[in-house]
């Protein structure tokens, strides 16, 4: 099994729309994945489940996340970076058994020009402590309000050939 993260907790989010594009595409290569949207955290995530405390909303997420061998993190882009709430939810999860020498493809999506390159490469620091090993081909999605179309699919043609060159690549990883 397999995880693509929708990496914000904002209802609605154009991350969530790419994740469940990018889970259709995977799945049509065979490949078993699964969306997890951040916002199905706990709302107290702050206080139930770090520093070693584990709630029992919290433990189904868990035992995904252990469960996955490769992940797809799809990344907007707050404040030049990624949003805080992805980072408590990489803090809550149990290493190393979470992510120790696991496989991430990383996609940044952006409302602005250049697809949240700066929070990718930030993100990606976090994933090379953890010992992830990291996809080199990395995607920066901008401007996705004008990506997608009203059905979730790419309608840009040069975006739709390099995202579909990544997720060759992520089967192959």
């Amino acid at each position: 099994m397999n995880l693509i993260i929708s990496g914000t907790n904002r209802l609605g989010s154009n991350s969530l729309k790419v994740a469940e594009y990018y889970k259709k595409e995977l799945c049509k290569k065979g490949e078993d994945w699964q969306v997890l949207s951040l916002t199905d955290l706990p709302h107290d995530i702050l206080f139930s489940d770090l520093y070693g405390k584990r709630s029992v909303a919290f433990a189904p997420i868990q035992e995904l996340v252990a469960k996955a061998q490769k992940f797809v993190f799809i990344i907007p882009e707050y404040n030049g970076s990624y949003p805080g709430v992805l980072k408590t939810f990489i803090d809550a999860c149990a290493y190393p058994v979470s992510f120790y020498h696991k496989k991430a493809a990383l996609v940044g999506v952006s409302t602005g020009k250049y697809g949240n390159i700066r929070g990718i490469d930030h993100f990606t620091g976090v994933c090379n402590y953890m010992r992830m090993h990291v996809m080199p081909l990395k995607i920066h999605i901008p401007s996705i309000q004008a990506e997608l179309n009203s059905e979730g699919n790419l309608q840009e043609d040069s975006t739709y050939k390099f995202v579909q060159e990544q997720i060759d690549e992520i089967v192959r990883f």
